[in-house]
């Protein structure tokens, strides 16, 4: 009895400590809302008149109000005026992730609509989750962009930190095991495949504030399963990074780097080899 009575105490102690920690399924009932209001594909009932959708943006401004009121120390302003501010840029997001939209329907011969891509294609909900969580991110709101991406995560396969920097018309195709680190800077019309890993070479705290991921140039496109390392490492503007490529070193733009496997041979010093191409 006694040591149950220890336990209670040890679990009340947590939650005395944690008295505002947002509700997980309240910030998922909150970005799942927001993306039903933009995109009717995820709305629970189609909305038939501008006023309905209107009233409606009001109400999730009140709850995200409520959200940030009830746990400001996740907030440097009051939750009154990032709520407002956040709807008030709502705007520009879906314009940039209707881009994101026709990006893949552009970029895969399957997708027979943009349609399909909003109902059906993982690489849309993960890059809507990252779009609005960005913007919350931006607004320096703490933990809740990161819960919303990982809402994402969980649903795709596909890992986006919020506090990455994605440029306009981004492409994931299929997208499964997809990662994307927290310091990432994708540039515009960047295309990547399932398996993709943009991450960082060292993962010392002390890193935490600066360039830890790599940045990708425009008009880039990496196949599946490559991987590519660290703060310093650029891709440039128009390379193609093929599959299963590992990289920790720059290249210049228009290359393309692919993997080569061959056969063991006891005799050879190598079995694997990477072919450098530079069109420059």
């Amino acid at each position: 009895m006694e040591y149950r009575q220890s336990f209670i105490k040890k679990i009340y102690d947590s939650h005395k400590q944690c008295p505002g920690c947002p509700s997980p399924r309240k910030v998922q009932e909150f970005f799942e809302g927001v993306l039903g209001v933009l995109f009717p594909e995820y709305a629970v009932k189609i909305m038939k008149d501008p006023q309905e959708i209107e009233d409606r943006l009001a109400y999730y401004e009140i709850q995200l109000r409520e959200i940030l009121g009830n746990n400001n120390r996740l907030i440097d302003e009051s939750s009154e005026t990032v709520a407002a501010d956040f709807f008030d840029r709502l705007s520009d997001v879906y314009d940039a992730i209707h881009e994101d939209i026709l990006a893949m329907f552009e970029g895969d011969p399957a997708a027979k609509s943009t349609t399909e891509v909003i109902r059906s294609y993982p690489g849309f909900y993960a890059i809507a989750a990252y779009r609005i969580a960005h913007l919350l991110q931006k607004q320096g709101v703490s933990l809740i962009p990161r819960m919303i991406t990982e809402f994402a995560h969980s649903k795709t396969g596909i890992d986006i930190h919020p506090g990455a920097e994605i440029g306009r018309f981004f492409c994931i195709d299929h997208g499964t095991g997809v990662v994307i680190g927290e310091t990432t800077r994708i540039g515009d019309h960047v295309k990547i495949y399932q398996g993709v890993t943009l991450g960082a070479l060292s993962v010392n705290k002390e890193d935490a504030d600066v360039q830890r991921h790599p940045t990708i140039e425009d008009h880039v496109v990496i196949y599946a399963g490559a991987t590519i390392l660290g703060g310093k490492t650029v891709i440039g503007a128009e390379s193609v990074i093929g599959g299963n490529v590992w990289l920790t070193k720059s290249i210049p733009a228009k290359s393309k780097i692919y993997y080569q496997t061959k056969m063991y041979d006891a005799s050879a010093e190598t079995t694997d080899m990477y072919v450098f191409k530079n069109d420059a």
